[in-house]
């Protein structure tokens, strides 16, 4: 599906905050943790305390997907749901809080209270579960669209709430072998009650999406790099399953297939540190060796004005420069950013270099 295309889908979805200045689409956040505060799983809500109330998407962001307009009745269900990202990890992280008056989980299959989250990473919309592909059946058998198709442009986890004596979720797809385990995903549950009784459930877990999930190989896989202010598409339904006869589907899409229609889900932004002072930051890549010629790119969030020191005793104003040394050497270079929040530097020793150290 074309981005635009797809972008206007996704702006379907009722309950996102508006726009941030400069965004294009009403969009939920995903918090950023910082790379000294990445929240371990543990199924300890603690470390999610700095990430604040307009992060979450509670029960009121849920309705039933027929058309009533219905909403969980909260002495039965209440939920609480924030998600979290860090930079440089393509992970998603999340924090499940639940309140619910009956626990169903001991029950073989998929008789259990559920989580299913669906993650369309890169936006690639379309179908994702095999039973929509438009050629199954005429062209395409379901063998083939199961293990040639399903779940590999964006995923779906059937997540157990809690697991009890199961494997944490169903990944609806032939990665099961692989993407349910580390280093691909990981998972902890806190909580007291027995299957039948009521009480409060806290897991805590992340994933990875993937741009191509290979059916056989993670080493074939693409992840989806995750990116500051970049918007990925997802959305969850919360099944609550209290007895036969007793199943409540509550969708944060408007769209009951959003379970297998990546052009169903939910626009979700990749936001910024939130408390992030001004910083310095740049990065490089060589591209000529031989003639030692350096593209240098400024990272720095929210700079206006930069002043580079490429450490041979030339510089340049520019935002993203290109240098070529003159001869070889190991070179000491240093950006000093300038913006509305002040001025920073960074300095890296030595990362710039067309020459070995020298023999001891």
């Amino acid at each position: 599906m074309p981005v635009l295309a797809a972008l206007a889908a996704l702006a379907s979805c009722a309950g996102a905050p508006p726009p941030a200045p400069g965004g294009d689409v009403p969009a939920f956040r995903v918090f950023q943790f910082p790379a000294d505060a990445i929240p371990r799983i543990d199924g300890d809500a603690g470390d999610w305390a700095m990430v604040g109330p307009g992060y979450a998407i509670g029960t009121d962001a849920l309705a039933a997907d027929d058309g009533s307009g219905r909403r969980p009745d909260p002495k039965s269900l209440q939920v609480n749901i924030r998600v979290g990202w860090v930079k440089g990890l393509n992970r998603l992280y999340f924090l499940y809080e639940a309140q619910d008056d009956f626990w169903n989980f001991a029950n073989p299959g998929l008789t259990n209270d559920i989580f299913e989250l669906v993650v369309d990473g890169d936006r690639s919309g379309g179908p994702l579960i095999a039973r929509f592909h438009p050629e199954l059946g005429k062209t395409l058998s379901a063998r083939d669209a199961w293990f040639g198709f399903q779940n590999i442009h964006a995923q779906n986890y059937h997540i157990f709430t809690p697991a009890g004596d199961k494997d944490w979720a169903m990944a609806w797809g032939p990665q099961a072998q692989w993407i349910k385990r580390l280093p691909w995903s990981n998972i902890a549950y806190r909580h007291s009650f027995k299957h039948g009784e009521g009480g409060k459930l806290v897991m805590e877990f992340w994933i990875t999406p993937f741009d191509h999930a290979d059916p056989d190989d993670p080493a074939k896989s693409v992840e989806t790099e995750l990116i500051e202010d970049r918007l990925i598409a997802m959305a969850w339904a919360v099944i609550d399953d209290d007895g036969p006869g007793k199943r409540g589907f509550w969708n944060l899409s408007p769209h009951h297939t959003m379970y297998g229609k990546a052009a169903e889900l939910c626009p979700f932004r990749l936001m910024p540190l939130d408390t992030a002072p001004f910083a310095a930051n740049w990065s490089f890549r060589i591209l000529d060796r031989d003639r030692r010629t350096v593209a240098f790119r400024d990272e720095s969030a929210g700079a206006t004005g930069w002043k580079w020191d490429f450490g041979d005793g030339a510089g340049s104003t520019e935002q993203h420069p290109v240098h070529r040394y003159a001869t070889p050497g190991k070179f000491v270079v240093t950006l000093e950013a300038t913006g509305p929040k002040g001025k920073a530097r960074l300095q890296k020793v030595w990362d710039v270099s067309f020459t070995g150290d020298p023999p001891k």
